[in-house]
């Protein structure tokens, strides 16, 4: 221990220097809080809200000096059903797919690319989410989509209720209310439980027709993508739910002309012209080649051209089909689907790269599905994602050709092999060529088209289920096979409860960093946003 008095001599030397670190530290202090609300220089920047890079800013634009501390454009984008593993096997397909005509030599090259970055990857801040319900550790969507709409746990089905009954607020009615315009985008139908928590409060999920309702009534600016399940109720007979939207001051379009049309600050619903028999948009590897058709990106688009203002905005959009093709544990379709969510996330970016100081960007899901393993047991160490190239339709566009197919083909019992039409057509479908198959996988497809053939279970219901779920035997076996092939396994046909990245950038992305519950979510968007969530 020193002496008092080599004390007493070090202390008016370095009075000085205590002095200036005291104040250095203050400035840290000063300078980390603004930069945890997401505060930077605005010099040289054009005014929030403006659409001409030469236009004087007008009288309601703030200036920098006026802005609120708190972000004016908001996007949360939610991919439904996506977990890390279907974002890591889009970016290595991107990476790997295109490299080879054939199967890829193993090891890779040192010095080739493993992955290529998507727009949600490039984001500076990440953090993970835990996703269980109320009620179930593994969660649904509606559980899920409160959660993120209203920072609140509720059970399975529930649309935006707390758990004694009443009803919660939404992020995006509070948005509403702060003077925000407020847009809903989705690939799947516009009632479905995702999309459905922002706007609607239900009991369940399944009250469609109540939920449309809740839309045509609702203050929202925007909602695109897809239809509505029961637009007129379940037995056709109640008032149409767009009759009561445009009652309500909505404008109806239909595909990418009447879109267009479409003047900012109207508020519009924009239906796509080309819809599966859900109601949602087609799957990517799908879609129709129609000008009229939009991708989840393009409405994005035409949302931020209708919805810009000096004011703000909230939009939600989600890619409500990766989790549709994880259900069939179809990997290919999965991945496109995960991609064409990605460029709404590279059109997200677009519009911050522009207005940095006020914008919030939010990527995330609302829990995994299929339980999407990148690697089986059967590839080892070893990854052949090339082989996903052949793939030509989804699962869902593939069930009309085998049901052709087999309406015109008699099936002679167990022992009726697959005939060679049907080999050309699994192989012109999904890139599988029978003869090349090994005798374990080509025994597997038989028994799966003889099953598919009988319409009763060749063993036992339960062998069944955990063999190809609750969809068609044959078509899940091809899926299976292929995907195994390529190096990719699935644990589930249902949802798992893994936790997920969150990706963000922009005013108050750092407040998302960490690992926290799918409730702080919303209220971490709400801290971002300035406005009080108080379920």
């Amino acid at each position: 221990m020193p002496s008092r008095r080599t004390i007493n001599t070090w202390l008016p030397r370095h009075r000085v220097v205590l002095g200036f670190a005291a104040i250095g530290i203050v400035i840290l202090a000063i300078v980390a809080t603004n930069f945890a609300t997401g505060s930077r220089p605005a010099a040289g920047m054009r005014a929030a809200g403006s659409n001409s890079e030469n236009a004087a800013a007008s009288e309601d634009t703030p200036s920098p000096a006026d802005r609120p501390p708190r972000a004016l454009y908001v996007f949360f984008l939610i991919g439904d059903g996506m977990g890390i593993a279907q974002i890591q096997a889009a970016q290595a397909y991107l990476a790997r797919a295109h490299q080879s005509t054939g199967i890829p030599a193993q090891p890779y090259p040192p010095s080739d690319p493993k992955v290529y970055p998507l727009a949600m990857t490039r984001l500076p801040v990440c953090g993970l989410q835990t996703t269980y319900a109320a009620d179930r550790f593994i969660t649904d969507s509606a559980a899920a989509g409160t959660a993120l709409a209203c920072g609140i746990k509720a059970r399975d089905g529930v649309i935006s209720k707390k758990l004694d009954g009443s009803d919660a607020v939404t992020i995006a009615e509070l948005a509403k209310d702060q003077g925000m315009k407020v847009g809903i985008i989705t690939s799947v139908s516009v009632d479905h439980a995702t999309p459905a928590v922002f706007y609607a409060h239900e009991a369940s999920r399944n009250n469609y027709y109540n939920i449309g309702v809740q839309l045509a009534n609702s203050d929202f600016d925007f909602f695109g993508g897809g239809g509505f399940l029961q637009p007129a109720g379940a037995g056709g007979a109640e008032p149409h739910v767009l009759d009561i939207a445009q009652a309500n001051g909505f404008t109806v379009a239909r595909g990418a002309t009447e879109l267009a049309a479409i003047s900012p600050g109207t508020r519009t619903i924009a239906i796509d012209p080309y819809l599966d028999d859900s109601q949602a948009l087609y799957y990517e590897i799908d879609r129709v080649h129609d000008p009229e058709t939009l991708t989840l990106a393009e409405y994005t688009a035409e949302a931020i051209r209708l919805l810009d203002n000096p004011h703000g905005f909230f939009m939600m959009i989600e890619g409500g089909k990766v989790d549709w093709a994880c259900h069939a544990n179809d990997a290919r379709t999965a991945i496109d689907e995960t991609l064409a969510f990605d460029k709404a996330v590279a059109e997200a970016l677009a519009f911050y790269e522009q207005h940095p100081d006020d914008t919030l960007i939010v990527v995330t899901g609302d829990h995994e599905t299929g339980g999407l393993s990148i690697g089986w047991a059967g590839t080892r160490y070893n990854s052949f994602w090339s082989v996903l190239e052949n793939q030509t339709v989804s699962w869902f566009a593939f069930a009309p050709v085998f049901d052709a197919y087999k309406a015109v083909t008699p099936w002679a019992g167990v022992d009726d092999d697959m005939d060679q039409a049907l080999k050309d057509i699994v192989l012109r479908c999904f890139g599988l060529n029978y003869a090349t198959l090994t005798a374990f996988e080509q025994r597997k497809l038989e028994a799966a088209y003889d099953r598919s053939r009988n319409g009763e279970p060749l063993v036992s219901a339960e062998e069944d289920y955990l063999l190809h779920g609750s969809r068609d035997a044959f078509t899940v076996t091809i899926t299976h096979i292929l995907n195994q092939k390529a190096g990719l396994g699935w644990t589930s046909y249902s949802h798992t409860g893994v936790p997920l990245p969150v990706y963000a950038i922009g005013r108050g992305a750092d407040l998302f960093e960490g690992f926290y519950d799918n409730t702080d979510v919303a209220r971490k968007l709400a801290i971002a946003m300035g406005v009080a969530l108080n379920n």
